[in-house]
């Protein structure tokens, strides 16, 4: 009897408590939940913020190689007409003045250089040749009929004035010429070539005799008098 309830105790199963192991797996599988969740949040979090962090870094390097062709250049091509207008603004055209060329006629007088500030004519313009200059005034004291004694005083005269030279120039008082004409411009009314002309100075000069003193005898005598005629 003892040993019989010895057995039956033995092979008597133990009760299950379903209730406790029950509560225990829901517990664990609501913690793998949590744990997975947490996982796929941070996988999302980390793909969105950082997508690189993971992943493998590229290489900077290149491996192959290279082929050396020359590329086609572009080309564009344009066809059509392009019409252009093109407007100028009204203009005139002026010539300018032709230059005016004033031709200026200088006189024997303008060119003869003066040989000092009073304006004496210059002696160098002419050369003289009192010989020659006497063979004038007999032919040109003739036609007024002055002739012999007449002939003789209008040499003596002029000799004293300026020795027959048709350069003759008194300086203290620019004299010049054969006559001695006072100014020497004076002589200009006989002929624009009175600096060097001894004809011109002695038609002058038988002017100025004649009309001052009427004939070379009267004008010698008033020289003899006072010096000058």
């Amino acid at each position: 009897m003892a040993k019989h309830s010895l057995i039956e105790a033995r092979t008597q199963t133990p009760p299950r408590v379903r209730g406790v192991g029950r509560r225990t797996t829901n517990t664990g599988r609501v913690v793998l939940q949590g744990l997975g969740l947490a996982a796929v949040t941070a996988s999302v979090f980390v793909t969105v913020v950082a997508p690189n962090i993971g992943a493998a870094s590229a290489s900077s390097s290149f491996e192959g190689t290279f082929t050396a062709e020359t590329a086609s250049a572009q080309r564009l091509d344009v066809s059509g007409t392009v019409a252009a207008s093109i407007f100028r603004d009204a203009y005139s055209v002026t010539e300018a003045p032709k230059p005016v060329i004033v031709e200026t006629k200088v006189s024997t007088e303008s060119t003869s250089s003066s040989t000092s500030d009073s304006g004496c004519p210059n002696p160098d313009a002419a050369v003289a040749d009192p010989a020659g200059a006497q063979v004038i005034a007999a032919a040109l004291a003739a036609e007024r009929g002055w002739t012999g004694p007449q002939l003789d005083a209008l040499i003596a005269l002029w000799s004293r004035e300026s020795g027959w030279r048709v350069n003759a120039l008194n300086a203290s008082s620019c004299a010049y010429g054969i006559p001695q004409a006072l100014p020497g411009k004076k002589m200009a009314s006989a002929g624009d070539d009175w600096l060097t002309n001894p004809a011109t100075q002695i038609t002058w000069g038988l002017n100025y005799i004649q009309g001052v003193y009427g004939d070379p005898v009267t004008a010698l005598a008033h020289s003899d008098a006072v010096h000058w005629y």
